[in-house]
Order: structure tokens, then sequence, then C-alpha cells
């Protein structure tokens, strides 16, 4: 079964829960990603079943949040502030917060070699709301002496693909994103990988989260972290891992994002003020 975009289930089991990822492929690429974790979890949850919900762009997704519309959600760190707001709570951390950080691709042959080889060209951001591929790249930008409000043309383009496209296409000089990413399009796409390079990455923060809405019974909360932590425990969990090209899972709470709060104060002191949801 692939994502859907709505709010209504196609069955009539005990409970539906749409787990809602936030862009970080485009649909067909997300059903290749994530649907195995939602046929694990049918397998070993009794009587609930997981669908999987995708988004078109980042804004669409933060529509949902504020809404409170999936059960579910997989959101960036900053997206995961914003939810708290809305009624949800962290139950774990998705992935090595190591790899949580953004990445500049150049084409090889563009001629960037430092920050400052930007000034006056475009770069690409799949969304202003995309921490580790936007918020976090702007930050390295500002940190090595180029204004990002005055010295680039900055592109929002959607999605993480359409960020390293862009690159491909000659469209931007430069296009932000994050490892998970940029190893998917190396596979899925090796022939035009092949003409790129990640040429700069910034500091790590920590990783994407997983929220359950706060009228969800506490019994599912607690099955549903018990099994998203075991995955690497099983060769098909590890196989589920890989696909979504997360590490693990481990248990979190909302605690564990206030260096999030930190850096965004940070940043918005320094650089400019994000758009909220």
């Amino acid at each position: 079964m692939g994502p859907v975009y709505g709010n209504k289930a196609p069955g009539e089991p005990s409970t539906v829960l749409h787990f809602a990822v936030h862009p970080l492929y485009n649909p067909a690429k997300m059903i290749t990603a994530y649907q195995p974790l939602m046929d694990y979890l049918n397998k070993r949850m009794n009587g609930i079943q997981f669908i999987l919900e995708a988004s078109r762009d980042y804004q669409r997704y933060e529509k949902k949040i504020g809404a409170r519309q999936p059960e579910i959600l997989l959101p960036n760190p900053l997206q995961t502030l914003k939810a708290m707001k809305a009624g949800y709570r962290v139950i774990a951390i998705a992935g090595d917060p190591a790899d949580f950080k953004g990445i500049f691709i150049v084409r090889k042959d563009g001629g960037i070699r430092v920050p400052g080889d930007l000034r006056g060209k475009a770069v690409s951001y799949p969304s202003r709301t995309a921490l580790a591929a936007c918020i976090m790249p702007e930050y390295y930008l500002h940190v090595h002496g180029v204004d990002v409000r005055t010295e680039i043309k900055s592109l929002f383009v959607g999605s993480q693909e359409s960020s390293i496209m862009n690159v491909y296409l000659k469209k931007t000089a430069a296009g932000a994103t994050w490892p998970p990413p940029w190893r998917a399009f190396q596979k899925d796409h090796p022939a035009e990988s092949a003409e790129l390079e990640a040429i700069w990455e910034t500091e790590s923060l920590i990783s994407n989260s997983v929220m359950i809405r706060n009228d969800i019974p506490t019994e599912i909360s607690k099955q549903l972290q018990d099994h998203l932590s075991a995955l690497p425990g099983t060769e098909e969990g590890r196989k589920v891992l890989s696909g979504m090209e997360t590490l693990y899972f481990r248990a979190a709470t909302d605690a564990d994002y206030s260096v999030v709060e930190t850096y965004i104060r940070r940043f918005e002191k320094e650089v400019h003020k994000i758009e909220s949801l």
C-alpha cells in the first residue's frame, strides 16, 4: 500500500493511525523507504493499522501538524517544536544525531570552492523550515561571512531531491540537503550524482523525532515506542532501517529537543527570523 494524502482510512480495523513523515523524498521514494516500516508495525500491533501518509511539500505537512490531523508524526526537529505546541509529544529519536547535519552539494565543474564563491549566485533549499537542509546551512554561510539575506538568491524548491536536482540542472550553484537524502540520491541517480559532490557540512544537532498525538492511548504509544526501539535487534528490522537510511530509533521525550530551541534562538538573533507554521 502506498502513502495517502487524505485523512480517511480505507479499511475498518479497530484502530487506524496515520503515520505522517515529513517530505524527505518524493512520494514514490517515500513508499519504497517507509512502507516496510508500516508493514513491520502492522504485523506486530494487533488491531492497529498504520497508514503511511505523505505530503507534497513542507508547507502542506506543517498545515497538517497545526490542524492535528495525523495521529503519528515523523517531523524534523524544528517541526517537532511546533508539533509540541499543537498537542503532540515525542516518543523516539529517529536516527543517529551525528547524521543530522546540513551538507552543500555543488557541481564538480561549477567552480565553487569556498563559501564566498556563492555571492551573487542562487542556492536551493527544500523549504524555509528544513532545519538540517536550510536553517543550519544558512547559519554555516553566515559564520563564513556570507549574508544569506542580501548576497545570495535563495530558492525554496519543495523537497530534498529537488534541492539536489537544481544543482545538477545548473539552476543553482549549490543545493542544501542532509546525509540520508544525499545517500539515497547517489543510489537512485548514479549518473547524475557522479557530476556532483558534497563540499561542506554543518555541525550536527539532533535527529528527527517520532511523535504521537496526545489523545492516543498511552498503551499504544508505549507499544509503538518499544517496537521502534527493537528494530536493530532482528534481521528484518535492520533491513527496514536500512531502507529508511536510519541507523536506529531510541526512546526520547520532549526534553531532548531543548537543544533545538537554543539553536533557533541563536540563529534568529544572529541571522534572521524563521517563518512559523
